[in-house]
């Protein structure tokens, strides 16, 4: 399986300023905006992270889901949620011979959690040996920081925070995750309940 973010959340979607304020940065200055592409890069990490722990996607990305075989063979969980649209839907052989899915042959389950992929039929499209299919998505709560829920925002800023204070230090264990941000999270991440087959 390969997950591939075919599009990327644009600077200007950031809540810079927001973060800016609640480091409690001096304003008002010739060089307010100085720090900007640090700032950014804490945030970009952060929201990245937070997007790892849950499984939700916060901006409204494009992706591309390559898979090499069908957990089950009527209806598959698709990795990130929430989930609004399925673009497309390939299949690939052996000789890289690329052919599309009639979007009349699956739907989209709709899961605030556990969004899937369902064969209309009772079955999605069978994948060739040797071969993959590629499912296109769009995914995320929308496309302004606003649309996110506000728990999850607050966690972003206290980690990318986090972050920006502790960017000197060499001794964090690898994947340090403030406890408030584990609580903020914790009814965000995903359920554990089988094999990743929609029910």
């Amino acid at each position: 399986m390969m997950l591939v973010e075919e599009t990327s959340v644009p600077t200007e979607a950031l809540p810079v300023q927001e973060f800016r304020d609640h480091l409690r940065l001096g304003s008002g200055f010739s060089d307010d905006t100085l720090q900007d592409s640090v700032l950014e890069s804490y945030l970009r990490a952060a929201i990245s992270a937070v997007e790892a722990r849950t499984g939700k996607v916060m901006f409204q990305q494009t992706f591309g889901w390559k898979v090499y075989g069908w957990r089950d063979s009527a209806a598959n969980t698709l990795p990130v949620a929430p989930v609004s649209e399925v673009l497309e839907v390939t299949l690939e052989d052996a000789q890289e011979t690329v052919v599309s899915v009639a979007s009349s042959a699956y739907r989209l389950i709709s899961d605030a959690h556990a969004p899937g992929l369902r064969g209309v039929s009772g079955a999605l499209p069978r994948i060739p040996n040797d071969g993959s299919a590629t499912v296109r998505f769009v995914a995320g709560y929308g496309t302004e920081w606003s649309h996110s829920p506000a728990d999850m925002r607050q966690a972003v800023l206290l980690l990318a925070a986090h972050y920006y204070v502790f960017r000197h230090e060499t001794n964090l264990s690898e994947g340090c995750m403030p406890f408030g941000v584990v609580s903020l999270l914790e009814r965000y991440r995903p359920l554990r309940l089988g094999a990743g087959a929609m029910s």
